[in-house]
């Protein structure tokens, strides 16, 4: 593309420079930096784009995309706003692939994951060449990718869409966190399906507040369009969680068509009655649009229920049958770090998940309890840099569910563990539980290790809060920490 191709786009831009110089790539890093490319100077939270503008240019970038005056002589487009001239400039470049494949978006606090991967599974047992997005990896088709972020920025994430797209992909499904969304990663992503898990407390050291961070939720409702169309495939849909009140919210934001789940209410679209929750897995019915069918999952938890509802809806808009549906499900085994039992032939049951709010961690050991015959032991910490007003509430709702609670470091990153430690300790004290009933212990190894060596037959230890996660970061660095392998590390050295 040529540089004015690119200031087109942005009728309040202005080129300086030659306006003919040809572009072959975007970047946003001045270190990854080729020759022909354009570099994006974008303002962040912790870095701006500016000051690397100088580097850039020393490596062989052949324009510049700024929002302010920088004194460098070299084609430059000037724009109000960098970062939304960066998802633009990024999706046309990379040819509009959103348009060209059905883009699925699931959004909410928790759930995201397992709501994801569940219509994963649907839409491939039916045929459909699939793309996944999310926390844990990207996949295109069978190949697998390690990702930074929930939702990759949206220089990656056009060039990967446009890869989805190259490689045949049919349906992309992807993880869209409140971040991205108030950030603008996702502008320029044509969804076809936007979905909502749920709302509780979470990155309220970022939003600020509950209402704010719905807010930023609800910015994927929005951006569904506010047209009709008589092609069929260019139709939208939401799909809300009847049973969060956040939902009426996203209704009112979208003129897409809304289709509700849910367990309480009996006015939702897809409903789940019949409810029954053991060790080995749930059962439910399913009431919906599009018939009545019993289900069965080898996940476990009322909350798998919301997430398997959600992908059902999702599904059934897609033109799949509950019968189809329930076999997918039915044959789900599970998702990484997300109520993954770790079983070394012991006789007591280790839990690894990924809870790290007050609601996931609740969430979590409710469940436990409802099949609990021994105590119930927690592991568990909170990250560093983030939302502190949910430490103590998690500390309450450790010591309300649990029988013992061993509070130690998750990724303390930037801060002080023992700090973070003691944060969480008033939730438990104010709680009431005795100090014999809890312990503080900074270092994360030695308080699994701690728990698995004082249980006893039919206990149940919950490692909350990291889940899939393969490192540990602290104070900046991420080294190599796996709860499901150093619970298999401990279980192996006592039972051998």
């Amino acid at each position: 593309m040529l540089l004015k191709e690119f200031a087109s786009l942005l009728k309040l831009s202005t080129i300086h420079g030659d306006a003919d110089t040809v572009i072959t790539g975007i970047q946003t890093d001045s270190r990854k930096i080729k020759s022909g490319d354009l570099f994006v100077c974008v303002v962040g939270h912790r870095m701006d784009g500016h000051n690397f503008a100088e580097q850039a240019v020393e490596n062989g970038a052949s324009a510049l995309v700024v929002e302010r005056k920088v004194k460098l002589d070299i084609p430059t487009i000037y724009v109000k706003d960098s970062r939304i001239a960066l998802a633009l400039f990024a999706s046309a470049f990379y040819q509009y692939p959103s348009h060209k494949l059905k883009l699925i978006g699931v959004t909410g606090t928790n759930g995201k994951t397992t709501t994801t991967y569940l219509i994963d599974k649907i839409l491939r047992d039916r045929f459909f060449k699939t793309g996944l997005m999310g926390t844990i990896q990207m996949k295109i088709d069978h190949q697998t990718y390690s990702v930074e972020n929930t939702t990759q920025e949206s220089l990656e994430l056009q060039k990967n869409l446009n890869l989805m797209v190259k490689r045949n992909i049919d349906y992309c499904i992807m993880e869209v966190s409140s971040h991205a969304l108030e950030m603008g990663r996702v502008i320029g992503c044509r969804y076809r399906t936007a979905v909502f898990t749920n709302l509780t407390q979470d990155h309220l050291d970022y939003h600020g507040t509950m209402e704010k961070y719905k807010q930023s939720k609800g910015l994927l409702f929005s951006r569904l369009g506010n047209t009709f169309s008589d092609n069929p495939n260019l139709n939208k849909f939401a799909i809300v969680n009847g049973d969060d009140e956040a939902s009426s919210y996203f209704k009112k934001l979208t003129t897409a068509e809304v289709f509700t789940y849910g367990i309480e209410k009996e006015d939702v679209d897809v409903r789940a009655t019949d409810i029954q929750i053991t060790s080995q897995g749930t059962q439910f019915k399913v009431i919906s649009f599009a018939g009545t069918l019993d289900f069965h999952l080898r996940l476990i938890g009322k909350f798998n229920i919301y997430n398997a509802l959600a992908a059902v809806a999702t599904s059934l808009i897609e033109g799949i049958s509950l019968e189809e549906i329930k076999g997918s499900l039915k044959q789900m085994k599970g998702i990484d770090g997300r109520f993954e039992a770790v079983y070394e032939n012991q006789d007591y049951l280790v839990i690894v998940d990924y809870s790290h709010t007050p609601d996931s961690l609740e969430n979590a050991l409710k469940t436990i309890s409802e099949f609990a015959e021994g105590k119930i032991v927690c592991v568990f910490g909170c990250g560093g840099d983030r939302d502190r007003t949910k430490r103590p509430l998690m500390g309450r709702i450790a010591a309300k569910y649990s029988d013992y609670v061993y509070v130690t470091s998750d990724n303390p990153r930037t801060e002080d563990p023992k700090q973070i430690l003691i944060e969480i300790e008033q939730g438990i004290s104010d709680s009431g539980m005795a100090k014999n009933q809890y312990e503080l212990i900074v270092d994360r190894y030695q308080a699994i290790e701690s728990a698995i060596k004082n249980a006893k037959e039919k206990d149940i230890i919950l490692i909350a809060g990291k889940g899939h996660e393969t490192y540990q970061e602290v104070h900046g660095v991420k080294n190599e920490f796996d709860d499901r392998l150093v619970a298999k590390k401990v279980i192996r050295s006592i039972i051998k």
